[in-house]
């Protein structure tokens, strides 16, 4: 059984590193570069030290529910926290990358950091000093909650197309290319939140 205060620690030690007198840092990350459909969601968190947030981890290691109630804890207790986000016809038109770099610039346009730890993305033209870390979930705290954010706000949004598009089973694979999803845009074509450079081998 991991322990969640010492593993917390861990991370807040990897962002110290970088903490210096009234430096402020922010961590960036984002979800969706990956699916067939929706918006690729970022986020930009500055989460202070104290309260320690115990289970703040990379979003892939938490269940939904435990996620969740981390969520409203990093909303609660967070600086500052933003979210940018760019939907599947312009992913489309820029590709999945600028696309990521957009929502970042979206994300973090009015935070007041002097840091950025970002996940593994380089060259946003930030305010700032950007500090690209490969696998930046799972050893940065403010990355990590950054996960977090973006995690939670896409799957709400894909809970919502659900409801709207019922036969893609948006809720269960959350826009992602499983063998139900492939099978049901063969079987019903694509609706309007498909990325269609992205199905172009499935339809």
């Amino acid at each position: 059984m991991i322990d969640r205060k010492a593993h917390a620690l861990e991370l807040q030690r990897f962002d110290s590193q970088y903490r210096s007198g009234t430096l402020v840092i922010a961590g960036m990350d984002e979800v969706g570069r990956g699916p067939l459909a929706g918006n690729v969601v970022t986020a930009c968190v500055v989460i202070p030290e104290n309260p320690l947030i115990e289970w703040i981890d990379d979003s892939k290691k938490l269940s939904e529910s435990r996620r969740e109630k981390v969520y409203d804890q990093i909303m609660a207790n967070a600086l500052y926290v933003g979210i940018g986000q760019v939907g599947p016809d312009e992913i489309d038109r820029i590709n999945i990358l600028q696309a990521t770099k957009k929502a970042m610039r979206t994300a973090a346009c009015s935070v007041p950091a002097d840091i950025f730890l970002i996940d593994a993305v380089t060259g946003l033209g930030l305010n700032g000093r950007e500090v690209p870390v490969i696998h930046g979930d799972a050893v940065s705290y403010s990355i990590a909650a950054a996960s977090i954010i973006a995690k939670v706000v896409r799957d709400r949004q894909m809970l919502e197309l659900d409801a709207v598009y019922p036969e893609y089973g948006f809720a269960r694979n959350k826009g992602y290319g499983t063998r139900e999803h492939i099978d049901a845009i063969r079987k019903y074509g694509p609706c309007p939140e498909h990325r269609r450079s992205f199905i172009g081998n499935f339809i």
